[in-house]
């Protein structure tokens, strides 16, 4: 799913705190083509400066068709960057990169990476990163603003009727998504971007790809491992998604996630001093805060001031679930909430127009999560609350599956196992604690696949295995450049922080974690 600890949609409504509201917006315009995709042709690169002024990178693009079934039709273009490998010499080839979403700009994370990739992969690849199909620089999907505040604020329907207005809002906004962005919006899917990745490959002149994805983008990676398996040299996932899940196995698997997260976070801070609830009970703190929230008793000062409502809490929880750098800040933050004490109001983000988000036109393709009814709903939500007494449910699960309800696009990459024969092994890593992409997706997908699985678990908490864990960093880079794996079943010990004053660095303290700004809170990252 990704963030400034990915999760939840979000949206700013006018005057009103909204963390936990599906995010989107209206920027750019679709450049579809009508010219037919041809042979694939070598892309042609041309310097460019990432968006810090920091020069050095090539950037490009690349025609494909809207519709793969229909590859004499509308085309577009997707947008290309790479760093080029720092030592020519030992140059092993080119390692596409996706920062997961979905929604996350691989451009942005190919721009990343002098300061996010250690100077070993630098040095032996051309580091690749692409926007995918209706993704910031690659026709960015448009939807109303309008309607996507009407959905946002009927997310968490509470009865009958308003599930039913739900289901209203959900059709509209979709069908706003259709009349401004054009056929686009009904080709969002995964399997649409593994075809698109496949004529990267072929542009780039390589017979075969190496790649590293993170969080939604192992969902890409694993896709293209079962269609194209003799097209890969290596490959690494990072936090696991998990195509062959059910409703309610997808809805409990967070649920579980994010509960087992947050009690990390509460034995963590009992033991250290330094954290600002320490002579408290967090689990208690937070049962206490969501009553408050219930009661709609749990206010912000302010002019005027916000009302923090339960999915608030939760979906501001989770976020920071994400990175436990961000723990010191938290645990502040819960502190100046139970007192409501000013200093709250700076942690919960204000947000000003809508953004490019195309979540949930790729979820709601990717995912059957129909329910028949409110009963139902409100069963799981009897059920979740039950499995989690602290966090009650994922607010990021829950709002895909109540996002998707009555959604107009077709389901045409349905949930189903992966049936994946012939690649080189595959590396699969993923936290213990992993808040958006539970343990139990990576150690599913890892069976799915088979005999090609290389399964690695981070033993700590948080999301991107690459910038929580030395450990997890020297198999991954070591695989990456040398094809020699870890053991099966390795683990890697889980790491705290200590230093209040540290809160972007990663552990070995020499690389910056770059995906809370790539993709933001409310994604798969």
């Amino acid at each position: 799913m990704s963030s400034n600890s990915p999760l939840l949609p979000r949206v700013k409504a006018r005057g009103k705190l909204a963390v936990g509201a599906l995010v989107t917006t209206l920027l750019g315009q679709l450049l579809a083509g009508t010219a037919a995709v041809a042979a694939p042709e070598r892309i042609s690169w041309e310097p460019c400066e990432s968006p810090s002024g920091q020069g050095g990178f090539e950037c490009a693009t690349v025609e494909v068709p809207v519709d793969w079934r229909r590859p004499h039709s509308a085309t577009i273009d997707l947008a290309l960057a790479r760093h080029r490998a720092t030592d020519p010499e030992r140059r092993i080839g080119s390692l596409l990169i996706n920062p997961g979403g979905p929604g996350g700009s691989g451009v942005n994370f190919a721009f990343t990476a002098p300061d996010s990739f250690s100077p070993e992969l630098l040095a032996r690849f051309d580091i690749v990163g692409f926007d995918p199909r209706g993704v910031a620089r690659s026709n960015p999907l448009k939807c109303d603003a309008d309607r996507i505040e009407a959905q946002g604020a009927l997310l968490f329907p509470d009865s009958p009727a308003s599930f039913a207005a739900l289901r209203e809002a959900n059709r509209a906004l979709g069908e706003s998504c259709r009349d401004l962005t054009g056929p686009l919006a009904d080709h969002m899917d995964t399997g649409s971007v593994v075809r698109d990745m496949d004529a990267i490959r072929a542009g780039l002149g390589e017979k075969r790809i190496s790649y590293y994805g993170v969080s939604y983008g192992t969902a890409i990676g694993q896709q293209y491992a079962e269609r194209y398996p003799h097209r890969v040299r290596a490959m690494t996932l990072d936090s696991n998604m998990d195509h062959s899940l059910g409703n309610w196995a997808f809805q409990k698997t967070e649920t579980d996630a994010v509960e087992s997260s947050y009690g990390q976070f509460a034995d963590w801070c009992a033991r250290t001093a330094s954290c600002a609830i320490h002579d408290g009970d967090a689990r208690a703190l937070f049962d206490s805060l969501y009553q408050r929230a219930e009661a709609g008793d749990l206010v912000l000062p302010g002019d005027p001031p916000q009302t923090v409502t339960p999915q608030d809490l939760q979906a501001f929880a989770l976020r920071h679930m994400y990175d436990p750098a961000s723990w010191f800040d938290f645990a502040q933050t819960l502190a100046d909430l139970d007192a409501t004490a000013p200093a709250a109001t700076r942690s919960f983000d204000r947000y000003g127009e809508p953004t490019p988000y195309p979540f949930l036109s790729v979820m709601c393709q990717d995912y059957d999560l129909d329910v028949p009814s409110y009963a139902t709903l409100a069963r799981h939500e009897r059920e979740l609350a039950r499995r989690a007494p602290v966090t009650r449910f994922s607010t990021l699960g829950w709002t895909v599956q109540t996002g998707c309800q009555n959604w107009p696009a077709e389901v045409t990459n349905p949930q189903r196992g992966l049936d994946v024969d012939g690649t080189p092994p595959i590396l699969l890593t993923n936290s213990r604690f992993d808040p958006a992409t539970p343990h139990a997706w990576a150690s599913n997908a890892a069976r799915q696949i088979g005999r090609e699985a290389v399964f690695l678990t981070y033993d700590g908490v948080g999301h991107g295995d690459y910038w929580l864990s030395p450990c997890a960093r020297d198999a991954i880079d070591t695989y990456l450049t040398t094809l020699k794996t870890p053991r099966e079943n390795t683990h890697c010990p889980a790491v705290w922080p200590t230093d209040p004053a540290t809160q972007r660095q990663s552990p070995n303290g020499d690389l910056v974690n770059p995906l809370p700004d790539l993709v933001g809170t409310g994604t798969y990252r």
